[in-house]
């Protein structure tokens, strides 16, 4: 398999992306919580968390790992690590995979859509955000964490967290509705269930753990974490 592949099948893609939940109707009480909600994080514009939200927008591999940074106590640069971002790209690759076959055939417009509502990245010129449902973002960021949490055992509850706030930057954001992220977290998990399970995977866990290791062993890490604590103390509309 190349490195610019997944290590999964696209047949095995499809078959997850189908088994994701349509969004909500327009109209329909969910739907109708799901505005409500989006509308109470324009309390969050240009705070702490908005930042971080912003920061999050970035899900290309290896810059992604960045955001894992804190929970895994090292910092990105002290150490190479070919085995992680190797792992990174091919597990976005399928991310990215997953969340566009599920989207395929769905049409929910990104809380940006409403004027009223300021995305915290910026969108060209008559680039309006692509269908909401499920996140993208979330899948990226819950599959970046579970394999994570399966290298790193001893960090699994911190990644996890930081692979949910990855999610809920997206509410920050305008880009997705809460449902849009709870269907892209359920559709990370499963990709990433099958990636673990893989004999490449784990032919791959114990070189990344030396990695880790050797990361950790300098001492370093990133002068961001103090930013992050503070950031993630925000309480949530």
């Amino acid at each position: 398999m190349a490195a610019d592949d997944g290590y999964l099948d696209r047949s095995v893609l499809g078959n997850l992306a189908q088994a994701t939940p349509e969004p909500p109707a327009p109209g329909s009480n969910q739907d109708q919580a799901d505005r409500a909600a989006s509308a109470r994080f324009m309390a969050l514009e240009d705070s702490d968390r908005w930042l971080m939200a912003t920061a999050h927008a970035e899900l290309r591999p290896p810059l992604a790992l960045q955001h894992f940074d804190c929970a895994l106590g090292v910092r990105r640069g002290a150490a190479q690590t070919p085995t992680l971002d190797r792992i990174a790209a091919k597990a976005f690759h399928d991310a990215q995979a997953a969340a566009v076959l599920a989207r395929s055939a769905v049409d929910r417009p990104a809380p940006a859509a409403d004027p009223q509502r300021r995305p915290c990245q910026t969108l060209g010129p008559g680039a309006a955000p692509r269908s909401a449902s499920p996140s993208a973002t979330a899948v990226a960021g819950t599959v970046y964490a579970e394999t994570l949490a399966r290298i790193a055992p001893d960090r699994a509850e911190a990644v996890r967290r930081i692979g949910h706030e990855i999610g809920v930057s997206r509410l920050i954001c305008a880009m997705a509705y809460p449902s849009d992220v709870a269907a892209g977290e359920a559709l990370g998990r499963a990709v990433a269930a099958e990636i673990v399970n893989t004999p490449a995977f784990q032919a791959e866990v114990a070189a990344a753990r030396a990695e880790l290791a050797a990361a950790r062993a300098t001492g370093r890490t990133n002068p961001g974490c103090a930013a992050e604590r503070a950031a993630l103390a925000t309480p949530l509309p």
